[in-house]
């Protein structure tokens, strides 16, 4: 699913499709939040590895999410967005709803 994602991301970059490109910018960098470790407050003052010091000592391993998790954070970031849509039509800033709806669309693609 994300080589997919990022695969569309290069096709929307060459398109020259921007609500496409920041949807799937966003989406990937929510998938990227949803896999950082949790952070664990007594672990915090110190090297991630124990006794580890040099380059790579910080280094965490990155969660691995199943295809599920992932749908289920697109579905978020889709929601996010339509969401944003009924806000700004509250608002009155019809272009600025119109944007997060197309937002959402592309973000639904990848959800079928």
């Amino acid at each position: 699913m994300r080589s997919t994602l990022r695969q569309g991301l290069r096709a929307a970059m060459a398109a020259g499709d921007r609500p496409a490109v920041a949807a799937l910018r966003s989406a990937i960098a929510a998938i990227d939040n949803a896999q950082a470790p949790p952070v664990d407050d007594a672990d915090a003052s110190g090297p991630a590895r124990p006794g580890g010091v040099g380059v790579g000592s910080t280094e965490i391993d990155r969660l691995e999410l199943d295809e599920n998790a992932i749908r289920s954070v697109l579905r978020a970031e889709r929601d996010e967005s339509l969401s944003a849509a009924a806000q700004f039509d509250a608002l009155g800033r019809s272009e600025d709803a119109a944007s997060m709806r197309a937002r959402a669309d592309v973000v639904a693609r990848y959800l079928d």
